[in-house]
Order: structure tokens, then C-alpha cells, then sequence
């Protein structure tokens, strides 16, 4: 079995294709049971995210594992294999070390990525496919991502994607202050957006949720009010800034929904941030004429902006994980040798009890205890170094030196002339 990684990211696929590909939550356990239950992969772990979808997983078989992919979001593998990547071992160690950091996120350093990668552990362990193997790369990532953000300032002058879409909304209108904001969803992302706006005091604050419940916990926090999914049509118009991020997986805005707002509006704009994947806005409201419609990839590029001041701790970021790297693929390789050691050591236990259990019959009649464990040493040690001795004096002329230098090292000897 061999880690391996493979997935798509903002950097390899558009958002088109990224939605196509997604895990839901509620979704993501029994996609896991599904990949490793029909023996493609031992253990396996999924992200997924706005931003990337990755599967990471112990396995002997990539390529069915990659098929798997395809397969279960009914895509065709020609469709999606140019926007993938794939990491086996060493590079699938960095790649979970760099991405847990901040290093390969739409924004550098941005921290939420350590909290869906330890959700992804979260439904692995739920899924039961968390083996031993994967749990202690996770861990280490863990370990890693503490490492590079108290070491480095990597994430030092990070602008969220949420500050983001604040400072887009401070360009389009002369006051948040005056404005109605109307957040769908309940999530993360959501709470971060809510937060940000709230700071600026918006006129109203309103929540939209499937769960009310959550959406009431919001609005208690950030004293808003809350409305239902169905109450959009009635209620989308009364809102100036719609912020919208769910798990929905079909749009939950449409282009003629937006059209009989803005015209309820007499046409005042309308500011729109869609941070959902797959998208909860039609694409088609883009081209109406007073939205101001803006995804999860065009707050990604205003949230990159001012990059310098933590590109100077790229460098040290990157020495940290290849030192960190080299340590876990000295573990790993250590786990391989264990099925060698094991062996060696039963063999020796049999040698070991077989000695003993003849030397015990000799004492029981009557035989001289000295001589007895005499023999019982002699026969230990004739037994231990049989393998070896054998394999010594039977070794071809070309692997002979080699093999008496690993013996001498393995014995700890100096070789004589």
C-alpha cells in the first residue's frame, strides 16, 4: 500500500468544474464507505471545499481509486483528468503539509483550511476509514500547520475573503451604514461575512437558513432577523447586499428571480456574493444590468491583493515541511520493514521454545543443569546465525562483500582479512 493523493484546486479548474465535483456533508461519509468498500483503497479521506476537492487515501490500485472520482459524480474520466493532480507518498505528505498551512490556498495563509481538513478526519472517523497510516499523517499535518503559523508570518496582514467582500461593498455604495444585507446560509463562511458586515452597522441584518434554528442563533448574535428559504421571492428585493453560501446543490436564485426584484427596486443595484460551490446563483444574473454579481474565485483574487508582506515567509514555511516531510517518510518506511522484523522475531521465538522446551525435558530427567544450559546457549546460537552463515557462504561473487558488510553492520563487527 502507498499514500497517495490526487484532486483538482482553483488553480487547476475552473468553477464550473469544481461545482461539478463537490462532497457534500451530509453526503461524504457514505462516499467514503463507497471508495473503500469496493477494495479500491484501505483507508481514505476526502476535502472538499469552495476552493478544492482532494482524496487522500492508502492504496496499491491510483488508478482505480481516480476512476472511482469520475464515477461516482458521473462524469466522464477524458472530462476530468485534465484538471487533475496526482501525489504519490512523498509528494502527497508535502502537498497535505503545504496545504494545511496556507501555502496552496487562494489566500496565502488563510487559516480556515486546518478547520475543514480536521472536519475531513472528523468524517473519516465516522466513515471508519481512517486508518493507522492516514491518521498519523494528519496528525503530523496538525503538528506541521502549528509549526509554519507560530514559526513564520505567514499569515500575517491575511485579507478573508469575507473582508474582501466587504471592501467591494464599500466601493459600490457611499455607506454600509444605510444598506440591507441579506446573508443565505448558515455556515462558516457565513458567520465570518456576518461578522465583518455587522462591524460596519448595516441598516437590517437578515438571515436565511434551511435550519432555522441556526439562523436563529445568528441573528440572536448579530441582531438581525431571520426568514425562510421560501420567503426569497417576497423578501429578495427589500435587500441591497446578498451574501450566499449553502450546500444546496442546485442554484437557489435564478436570473428571473433577480429580474422582478430589481424591477420591485425601480433598478437600484444590487450587490451579490455567490461563496457557494456548486453556485447558489444562476451565472446568468452576471449579465443583468444592475447586479453586481461576484463568485468565490473573484473574491479570492481582491483577498490576494497586498501578497508581499507574506510571500518573504514562503521560504521559511517551505524549509519547515521538507524537514518535516523527510521525517515522516523515514516513519513510513520504517512501517514497511515491520512484517520483516515480525517474521524474524517468530522465528526466533519458535527457535527459542523449541531449545528451551528440549533443554526442560533434559533437567526432568535428571541430566547435569550446567551442561543442559551449555548446550541450550550452543544451540540458540548455532540456530540464530545459521540464516545468515548460510546466506554468506552461498552468496554470489558480486553480492558477497555486500552482504558481509551489512552483516558486519548488523552484528556490530570488524571484517578480518
Amino acid at each position: 500500500m502507498q499514500l497517495f493523493t490526487f484532486g483538482l484546486n482553483h488553480q487547476t479548474a475552473p468553477l464550473d468544474v469544481r461545482e461539478r465535483v463537490v462532497f457534500h456533508a451530509e453526503s461524504l461519509v457514505q462516499a467514503l464507505r463507497d471508495l473503500v468498500g469496493q477494495q479500491r483503497v484501505k483507508e481514505a479521506a476526502i476535502i472538499s471545499t469552495c476552493n478544492r476537492t482532494e482524496v487522500y487515501c492508502s492504496t496499491d490500485e491510483p488508478g482505480r481509486a481516480v476512476g472511482w472520482l469520475a464515477d461516482y459524480h458521473r462524469i466522464k474520466p477524458q472530462q476530468l483528468e485534465p484538471y487533475l493532480y496526482h501525489f504519490p507518498q512523498e509528494r502527497a505528505v508535502k502537498h497535505a503539509f503545504r496545504v494545511a498551512s496556507g501555502l496552496d490556498s487562494m489566500v496565502l495563509g488563510e487559516p480556515q483550511i486546518l478547520g475543514q481538513f480536521k472536519q475531513a478526519v472528523r468524517s473519516a472517523e465516522a466513515a471508519g476509514t481512517l486508518g493507522f497510516v492516514l491518521n498519523k499523517l494528519f496528525q503530523r499535518t496538525f503538528s506541521v500547520a502549528k509549526t509554519v503559523r507560530t514559526e513564520t508570518e505567514i499569515g500575517a496582514s491575511t485579507i478573508s475573503m469575507a473582508a474582501a467582500a466587504v471592501q467591494l461593498a464599500e466601493r459600490i455604495y457611499p455607506s454600509i451604514a444605510g444598506q440591507n444585507v441579506l446573508f443565505i446560509g448558515a455556515g462558516e463562511m457565513i458567520e465570518l461575512c456576518a461578522a465583518h458586515f455587522a462591524a460596519h452597522h448595516p441598516k437590517h441584518l437578515t438571515f436565511a437558513n434551511r435550519t432555522e434554528a441556526r439562523g436563529q442563533q445568528l441573528a440572536g448574535r448579530f441582531m438581525g432577523r431571520v426568514i425562510s428559504l421560501n420567503d426569497l421571492p417576497a423578501q429578495l428585493a427589500l435587500h441591497d447586499v446578498i451574501v450566499t453560501s449553502t450546500a444546496a446543490p442546485l442554484p437557489l436564485i435564478g436570473k428571473g428571480l433577480v429580474e422582478s426584484a430589481l424591477k420591485a427596486r425601480k433598478h437600484r443595484p444590487m450587490l451579490m456574493f455567490d461563496l457557494a460551490v456548486p453556485r447558489d446563483i444562476e451565472a446568468e444574473v452576471s449579465s443583468l444590468g444592475d447586479v453586481f454579481l461576484y463568485t468565490v474565485d473573484d473574491l479570492g483574487k481582491i483577498a490576494r491583493e497586498g501578497l508581499d508582506v507574506r510571500q518573504n515567509a514562503v521560504a521559511q514555511a517551505e524549509v519547515i515541511i521538507e524537514n518535516h516531510v523527510t521525517d515522516f517518510m523515514h516513519w513510513l518506511g520504517t512501517r514497511e520493514v515491520v512484517p520483516a522484523i515480525r517474521a524474524m522475531r517468530d522465528a526466533a521465538e519458535r527457535s527459542r521454545r523449541h531449545e528451551l522446551e528440549r533443554a526442560q525435558r533434559r533437567l526432568s530427567r535428571g541430566e547435569d543443569p550446567q551442561r543442559v544450559l551449555d548446550e541450550l546457549s550452543r544451540a540458540l546460537t548455532n540456530k540464530l546465525l545459521h540464516a545468515p552463515t548460510h546466506a554468506l557462504n552461498h552468496a554470489s561473487a558480486d553480492e558477497r562483500d555486500t552482504l558481509a558488510a551489512t552483516l558486519a553492520r548488523l552484528y556490530h563487527t570488524t571484517r578480518r582479512e
